[in-house]
């Protein structure tokens, strides 16, 4: 027997692209992507995320922009949907979908992928008004 779920666990979804991939992606990649996608864990009435400053938390809906430290951030290995999913996980027994999950890898199979690869090696994501998680009042 499972014990009650006393805190909701919610995944929070976010298209960074704001309806551009899905537009533009036949075209650039060769495949229909519906959006590019920054996922957060919304637990205690707090949004945390994933991004290049390390795991941040802030109130709902604010990040619209293992171990997470700031510099392990890779935006197509290690990023804020592969936070997400352990979060989730870990929460919850529960992943996020697949789709989310996939989608790098999806990018990356194709050459338009490959050739915007080292652009977007360094992309830092760090979205506007987070505070880090585990740094006193969100001190670098």
């Amino acid at each position: 027997m499972e014990p009650p779920n006393l805190y909701p666990v919610k995944l929070y979804v976010y298209d960074l692209s704001k309806g551009l991939a899905r537009r533009l992606s036949p075209i650039m990649l060769g495949k229909q992507l519906e959006g590019i996608w920054h996922t957060s864990i919304v637990v205690h009435k707090d949004e945390f995320f994933f991004g290049s400053g390390g795991i941040s938390s802030c109130p709902p809906l604010c990040s619209f922009l293992t171990t997470h430290r700031g510099e392990a951030y890779n935006l197509f290995e290690h990023n804020c949907n592969t936070f997400s999913n352990e979060v989730a996980q870990f929460l919850t027994g529960r992943k996020i979908p697949s789709y989310i999950t996939d989608l790098p890898s999806e990018v990356l199979s194709t050459p338009f992928g490959q050739a915007l690869r080292p652009l977007l090696d360094s992309i830092q994501i760090q979205p506007p008004g987070g505070s880090t998680v585990g740094r006193p009042n969100g001190q670098s």
